[in-house]
């Protein structure tokens, strides 16, 4: 299948990038990550239902490469999942024809490949037609350009659009009536966007906290700030 690459950008232009983005992180940038709503559901486990904002995943080269040799990622805030994190640090995302995003939160830990995940309006601003994915699917996505303050990354491939999802414990699939790799339906009541989002493959492993992640797009379709419950389901066969 093939790949898409990134645009050649020149010289003067990845070097204007690299000024702009220290500037924002001397001054202190911030985009919030992470709001959630929990409810609990009868004799079922408390659900958490997290807001995904863009951002980024990096490898220990990657940052290497865009924040000098030896750096670690920075803790600003932690995320529900234990050992997982905001950091302090961020990232220019370039797309075609020079369009850009200025300051993209990396989440850490770092992984085994770099991917950013953006919401439907963020590619449009960025000029990509990101395909829908779960994370580490990325065979055939785009590619972007990563901006740091010591150096610029470019992936060939890696710009998706998460496909929703929910993370949970061994423990609590059982109580769902679940395995790995199900599917499952979100019912939000909120007023006057009273909402079910179908199709949350099911994340389950040992360790892990229930926790639904939506991004931002869809949470504001919903209006998850207000929602009254929430009550998530086994998805029924189509079939």
């Amino acid at each position: 299948m093939p790949r898409t690459a990134a645009p050649a950008i020149e010289r003067a232009v990845i070097e204007r990038m690299v000024r702009q983005i220290v500037l924002h992180q001397a001054n202190g940038s911030r985009q919030a990550n992470g709001a959630s709503v929990g409810e609990p559901c009868g004799r079922e486990p408390q659900l958490v239902v997290s807001i995904s904002a863009r951002h980024v995943h990096l490898t220990d080269e990657h940052v290497a490469v865009l924040f000098g040799p030896g750096h670690r990622l920075r803790v600003m805030k932690p995320l529900y999942q234990d050992g997982h994190f905001a950091a302090e640090e961020t990232v220019m995302v370039v797309g075609p024809r020079r369009r850009m995003l200025p300051t993209v939160r990396i989440l850490g830990p770092t992984r085994s490949r770099s991917q950013v995940e953006l919401a439907f309006t963020d590619s449009i601003s960025l000029g990509l037609g990101t395909p829908v994915r779960h994370s580490g699917d990325l065979a055939g996505s785009p590619g972007c350009v990563l901006v740091g303050p010591r150096g610029v990354v470019e992936l060939e491939q890696g710009v998706i659009r998460a496909a929703r999802h929910v993370h949970m414990s061994e423990e609590e699939a059982a109580i769902f009536g679940v395995q790995d790799g199900d599917f499952m339906t979100l019912r939000v009541r909120s007023p006057q966007c009273s909402t079910v989002l179908e199709d949350l493959k099911v994340r389950a492993a040992a360790g892990i906290k229930l926790e639904v992640h939506l991004d931002t797009d869809e949470a504001n379709a919903c209006y998850i700030d207000a929602a009254s419950k929430v009550e998530l389901r086994k998805q029924e066969s189509s079939g």
